[in-house]
């Protein structure tokens, strides 16, 4: 029987690669030990380091940016523990190419060998075609090592996350990158045509890709310079890599997080720097001008009235400028924010308004104060004995304008920062004169 299914069985790992192979191929690493930048979760006391040395897997999910080495874990994995390999990615593959994986994957287990299921890009697979999964993966029929650069918590079912244990790779830090570039070298029998200046520049327009960086070491490689290129000439050279971000995905909520927090932390430089982050990588100026607009009511509110008059004068200004001169005045906005006293104290005040208008329901107000349009409406009280505060000492009558049946609340209370210093002030001297006048 084993002669039957023979081809099932993905082709032997060779030892060598063709000569035309692209240089992230043939430096790929042939055993865990070998991954760069990930120990900790290869490592002896990582999650997948403990796997190995139990000789038993569990279905996992990879979850981490590109070129991070989600792939070659999966494939060393099966290796290290024995597994048939099989991979498919929910790009190219539907419901059919599932099918034909289980199937094959259960006549294997008939005659003793487990398949590791590699699904790249998992997350591109709708609901139902996950459900699909679960059989598989719960009665051992497969065991699934799924791939993702997006959040799991987003993209993927609850019921295949509870069956998975999700791991997250790191983007690959300077001495992993390092590293890469030192293995291209050996490989290659020569050192890459760059100061090291130029070479630290490579490193860093990488972004932690490790593919995207040995792609352009191959391109480097591939070409006679008469001398070493300095950082101009090597970014004339190459083509700068655009900065991974998803405007709709988890990179777009937590860069607009970090820009609101540095924000409200009052640090103008972390802003600055999040804010560019966010334009330079495409961002709609004006989903940022309304995530500002937000901070200046809740962050700092009455501490600095001018912050939502330097939003909407931002909003104004791009609105007639455009990009890029108009992205001026955005910047202009942030560093207003970063650097206004702050406070919530008007936005901790319209929450517990509100949480008291929902619990006292449907309560009149006093009659001296209601609206008072008709005849009837003034024969039956509604009007009578309003104090008009303009006509009163201090333009402040001091009456009592909330429901009879209920007490007087208090829900802002301003900070001693800023603006709102004076409003404490004003409403300390104006309880002061209610006090007096009830008295």
């Amino acid at each position: 029987m084993a002669d039957l299914f023979a081809g099932f069985e993905p082709a032997a790992p060779t030892e060598t690669h063709p000569e035309n192979a692209p240089l992230a191929d043939r430096l790929r690493p042939r055993t865990l030990d070998e991954v760069v930048g990930q120990d900790h979760i290869t490592g002896p006391e990582g999650a997948i380091g403990r796997m190995v040395s139990a000789g038993r897997l569990s279905s996992i999910i990879l979850w981490g940016p590109p070129g991070t080495g989600k792939t070659t874990i999966a494939r060393l994995l099966a290796d290290a523990v024995d597994l048939r390999f099989v991979a498919i990615s929910a790009v190219f593959s539907g419901v059919a190419d599932l099918k034909k994986s289980f199937a094959e994957a259960r006549e294997h287990a008939k005659i003793g060998k487990r398949t590791l299921l590699f699904v790249d890009e998992i997350h591109r697979f709708n609901r139902a075609q996950q459900d699909g999964f679960l059989p598989y993966v719960e009665d051992g029929t497969v065991t699934l090592v799924g791939a993702t650069t997006e959040n799991p918590s987003f993209e993927l079912n609850a019921a295949l996350l509870s069956r998975a244990q999700v791991l997250i790779l790191e983007r690959l830090g300077r001495g992993a990158l390092e590293q890469l570039l030192d293995r291209a070298e050996t490989e290659m029998e020569r050192p890459l045509p760059l100061t090291p200046p130029a070479k630290d520049a490579l490193i860093a327009s990488a972004d932690g890709d490790g593919r995207f960086l040995l792609n352009q070491a191959e391109t480097l490689f591939s070409v006679n310079l008469p001398e070493p290129l300095d950082p101009a000439g090597l970014s004339n050279f190459l083509q700068r890599r655009v900065a991974v971000y998803d405007k709709d995905r988890e990179g777009h909520y937590n860069l607009i997080s970090a820009l609101h927090k540095s924000i409200r932390g009052s640090d103008p430089q972390a802003a600055l720097y999040y804010l560019a982050r966010m334009l330079t990588a495409g961002e709609e100026p004006l989903f940022l001008l309304r995530r500002l607009t937000r901070a200046a009511v809740e962050d700092i509110g009455l501490a600095d009235p001018q912050a939502l008059v330097q939003c909407i004068a931002a909003k104004d200004t791009y609105d007639f400028l455009g990009s890029p001169e108009g992205e001026l005045a955005i910047a202009q906005a942030c560093v207003y924010l970063a650097t206004a006293p702050k406070s919530n104290a008007v936005y901790k005040a319209q929450k517990a308004a509100w949480k008291s208008a929902r619990e006292t329901g449907s309560l009149m107000p006093p009659a001296s104060i209601r609206n008072a349009p008709t005849k009837l409406m003034r024969d039956i009280g509604y009007g009578k004995g309003y104090a008009y505060d303009h006509d009163a000492e201090d333009a402040f009558s001091g009456s009592d304008y909330w429901p009879e049946e209920m007490s007087a609340q208090t829900f802002y209370t301003p900070t001693e920062r800023g603006f709102e210093k004076r409003l404490s002030e004003r409403l300390a001297y104006w309880d002061g004169l209610r006090a007096e006048k009830r008295s």
